[in-house]
């Protein structure tokens, strides 16, 4: 968060980088507790790892070429004729019947998962544009962003017909905010992603972008040179202050 301008006092870059730092602290001690008390759940309840949204890019990358196989190995040895296959059906129904519910539980703890994880990037988002221009809207749209993707994701993923759909949705809806720094892209793009993998189930990748973004950002604005927008602000105030000056008539003199 420095900014290298003639107007700035050495201490103002000091009390900028300790505010940073301490968020950094704060950051360190959040993941602390959180991923804590995750472990000391899992030692006093196993079973609970079994209803986490985590292990999603796996299941993707193998299971689909796993259903295949095993449906080409029963096809080749005869094994599974017309009877099968309308058995298997019904066993599926039944299956999906009792757990009528899974899908919401799945997607309530992907949302609940997301929500965690982008509390952070929020506090890195508002420290590091206390004293620049920037929308004030982005820290709470990154927060509630990802859960309303994973929650897209998690309907559009097994049907190509619903992501066509929702593709031309989208398309028709225009976006037209101008975002004050390109620096905040990256904030969308990591919300966009912690929705996607909270959507696949892959909470877990979620953990190690949103744990590397918080750090690299805030190191980044520690040791940078500033990021656009506070330049900018600093220049507007500047602006200002000239102009107040040049509006004030010297002493001895009546405007």
């Amino acid at each position: 968060m420095q900014i290298h301008n003639g107007a700035n006092s050495p201490d103002t870059i000091t009390q900028e980088r300790g505010v940073l730092l301490k968020l950094l602290l704060k950051i360190t001690l959040y993941y602390i507790v959180l991923f804590g008390s995750l472990t000391v759940l899992l030692n006093f309840s196993p079973v609970v790892i079994d209803h986490l949204p985590v292990g999603g890019v796996s299941e993707l990358s193998g299971g689909a070429d796993l259903e295949i196989s095993q449906l080409e190995e029963a096809m080749l040895s005869g094994d599974l004729d017309d009877e099968g296959f309308d058995a298997l059906q019904a066993d599926d129904q039944d299956l999906s019947s009792r757990f009528l519910f899974s899908d919401a539980r799945s997607l309530f703890f992907s949302m609940l998962g997301s929500l965690l994880l982008m509390l952070p990037v929020a506090w890195v988002y508002k420290a590091i544009h206390r004293n620049g221009e920037h929308d004030h809207s982005l820290d709470e749209t990154t927060l509630i962003l990802p859960a309303v993707v994973a929650g897209i994701v998690m309907v559009v993923q097994h049907s190509l017909a619903l992501a066509f759909s929702l593709a031309g949705i989208v398309a028709g809806v225009q976006f037209r905010r101008a975002l004050s720094d390109t620096f905040d892209t990256l904030f969308i793009f990591v919300a966009i992603a912690v929705g996607i993998a909270a959507g696949i189930k892959a909470l877990d990748i979620a953990v190690v972008l949103t744990v590397f973004f918080n750090y690299s950002a805030l190191l980044v604005c520690v040791f940078g040179d500033g990021l656009e927008s506070h330049h900018a602000a600093e220049r507007k105030r500047v602006k200002a202050e000239t102009k107040a000056a040049q509006a004030v008539p010297p002493t001895g003199e009546v405007k």
